[in-house]
């Protein structure tokens, strides 16, 4: 569980972020939605360390992240897996060093076992026979995936996730979604998304918060989503032809 306390963050006289408070659940896939320039990367940077807030609090389970000592802070960058929005794969490596690579960095793991855990990571992102490939020779999906098997290989407590369907096809996109999700279930992770993708919201959006000009506007389901009244989130999501399907589904 991560959970946020009254967070403002500002750049100069800038601020961006107005106050948020919410909760982001174990064992659920939690989407961070908003418009361009609402605050929603900002957001995702303080929860994983990248901007300090001004102000308010992070917990990590029940232990607030200002309070952590040098020691604990190591620990939590070991309990928190990313995935980027370009992968960030090295070029220079192959899949299996990629993947390798945070155990190398972080465990005093023999390369016999850290070949074991990357080999399962592997296996489960449905990748068994990319070892020795580099990544100008996957395409865009099974790139991510390997980023995916990279963040989920220290096997973390914490899943961040910053427009993990950018650059995707709507098709390769779902099995990343899915891949996501099932992930999130099967290892009881917390898994925080940040996504511009309502597709994303309407297939896996257990908790949604949506962000606007700083502030929470809106948190719940994506059930309760295609039924609100909230007039903000109706004018975001309307803009897709597939919400707007959906939500007529829902009302009838």
């Amino acid at each position: 569980m991560v959970k946020v306390e009254k967070i403002h963050k500002s750049f100069g006289n800038n601020e961006v972020l107005k106050g948020i408070d919410t909760e982001f659940h174990k064992g659920k896939t939690n989407l961070i939605i908003g418009q361009s320039g609402s605050g929603k990367t900002v957001f995702l940077k303080c929860l994983v360390g990248l901007h300090t807030p001004d102000s308010g609090e992070i917990f990590f389970g029940d232990k607030k992240y200002s309070n952590f000592n040098i020691k604990e802070e190591r620990q939590l960058r070991m309990d928190i897996g990313m995935v980027f929005q370009g992968s960030a794969l090295y070029d220079s490596m192959t899949v299996e060093e990629n993947v390798m690579f945070p155990l190398s960095m972080f465990t005093e793991q023999t390369k016999e076992e850290m070949l074991v855990r990357v080999n399962e990571v592997l296996s489960r992102v449905n990748l068994d026979n990319a070892n020795d490939k580099f990544p100008s020779e996957l395409s865009g999906g099974m790139q991510k995936r390997v980023a995916i098997a990279r963040a989920i290989v220290m096997k973390p407590k914490y899943l961040f996730c910053d427009e993990p369907n950018s650059g995707l096809d709507p098709n390769t996109a779902i099995v990343i979604d899915n891949l996501l999700q099932e992930i999130t279930v099967e290892y009881d992770i917390t898994t925080i998304i940040n996504t511009h993708d309502m597709n994303s919201v309407m297939e896996i959006g257990d908790n949604i918060i949506f962000i606007k000009e700083g502030f929470k506007e809106w948190e719940g389901s994506k059930d309760e989503m295609f039924t609100t009244d909230n007039p903000a989130i109706l004018e975001f999501v309307y803009s897709s032809e597939l919400f707007k399907k959906v939500r007529e589904t829902y009302n009838n």
